[in-house]
């Protein structure tokens, strides 16, 4: 072979790779969304339950009778509700956070595909600048230079590779043009969506602060009810007795994991150290309201709506749930079992932060303070136990600088 015929076959050799080869890089590579619509459709079948969950609350709710003893049961109610619409806020959330990933991602797929494109485009314009430059060469002015068969099949198949090279250049930028349409569409739907979850979100929430207003009334109403708040006072101190024999059988189904957890010598106050007032003292005191006299299971400490309640002393949590029957006094209530034979209880929660069988270490957020159940305020309701016995909370906290309200004074416990 000639050394005219063997450079002419290693130029087209050349140009067909390196005409390739920009075809073939890292950037025409991307990964595949780590967030799908799936995941989204879930959370908003999910949204769509809770949304039914919530009207069957509101049905009940006007069946209710505006007297004296639907009071609590409506009190009840409208807590339900408020856990439902929570919950939808933390849907709403999720879906929020999962749309700003599905949106970085496509914004990248974007970015990427406008680049393949550009480069692509300037390929082809490439291209095209050649062939201007080469107008005057035909490729049949190239098959009849050659000097034999044998050439002239070679010629031929250059100039073929050429041709599907060209046509596959704007094949490609054709298809790089229309993923670029596609991904740019799926970014602003994107966006739309989340959009429309941020627009649920700012109702939900207003929706909540509406149902938190109108248990806010309830509760003056309430308190304005000596024998109704009488009650309550009776049926939260037959709940703290009927709770003894279930923490026992709690305290069985997880005796073996509660013996891993070392207790501390001491127990941690259970809502941060500003909030160090007790409104209600155990055992036999004068009710702050009536002026009777009663019987208190434990100790209660005003505190804002939200705030953190942190775990006395580490352990399991052997219950953590909406109560139920005679438990509901406590409303959202949180059991926590110690290796050390003793039990806490925090009641009225707002939230519970939690859940059982969970092992916590003392300072763990567990919930956070509301006022649910037969409470007219927020507050923590916090018992100690030992064994079956329930103990007066402020005994174990005698190194602590403590207050008591009295005649509606605040005064040093101690």
């Amino acid at each position: 072979m000639d050394k005219k015929k063997l450079l002419r076959r290693v130029l087209g050799l050349v140009l067909a790779v390196v005409m390739v080869l920009p075809l073939t890089g890292p950037g025409m590579l991307i990964d595949a969304s780590a967030v799908t619509q799936a995941e989204i459709d879930a959370l908003k079948n999910n949204a769509s339950n809770l949304a039914s969950q919530k009207k069957d609350i509101q049905n009940q709710l006007k069946a209710v009778k505006a007297d004296k003893s639907a009071a609590m049961q409506k009190k009840q109610l409208l807590e339900d509700q408020i856990d439902v619409i929570r919950q939808e806020i933390a849907n709403i959330n999720e879906q929020i956070a999962m749309y700003d990933q599905l949106i970085a991602e496509k914004t990248a797929e974007l970015e990427q595909a406008e680049a393949d494109e550009q480069a692509q485009f300037d390929l082809f314009c490439r291209r095209m600048r050649y062939m201007e430059e080469q107008g005057e060469v035909s490729y049949w002015s190239i098959l009849f230079a050659s000097n034999d068969f044998s050439e002239l099949l070679d010629n031929y198949m250059m100039i073929e590779e050429i041709i599907q090279y060209d046509n596959q250049v704007i094949d490609d930028l054709t298809a790089l043009q229309e993923k670029v349409t596609k991904d740019r569409t799926a970014l602003e739907g994107a966006q739309a969506e989340q959009e429309e979850a941020k627009a649920l979100q700012v109702a939900a929430q207003d929706e909540l602060k509406a149902q938190e207003a109108e248990v806010d009334k309830l509760i003056a109403q309430i308190n304005a009810q000596e024998d109704l708040l009488e009650e309550m006072e009776e049926e939260l101190n037959k709940a703290a007795k009927a709770l003894d024999n279930q923490i026992k059988a709690k305290e069985r189904e997880y005796a073996a994991q509660i013996a891993k957890v070392p207790s501390e010598s001491g127990f941690l106050w259970p809502l941060p150290g500003s909030y160090n007032t007790i409104s209600s003292l155990a055992g036999g005191r004068i009710h702050p309201v009536t002026g009777k006299p009663s019987n208190h299971a434990g100790i209660d400490i005003p505190a804002p709506s939200g705030t953190n309640i942190y775990a006395a002393k580490s352990g399991v949590v052997i219950h953590a749930a909406k109560g139920t029957g005679s438990s509901w006094s406590y409303g959202n209530y949180v059991i926590v079992s110690h290796s050390d034979g003793t039990s806490t209880l925090y009641g009225h929660m707002s939230r519970i932060g939690c859940k059982q069988g969970q092992t916590v270490r003392q300072g763990d957020v567990i919930g956070y303070v509301g006022t649910t159940g037969r409470s007219t305020g927020n507050h923590l309701h916090f018992e100690i136990r030992v064994g079956s016995t329930r103990k007066d909370p402020v005994n174990y906290f005698k190194d602590k600088t403590l207050y008591v309200t009295s005649g509606g004074k605040k005064v040093s416990l101690w």
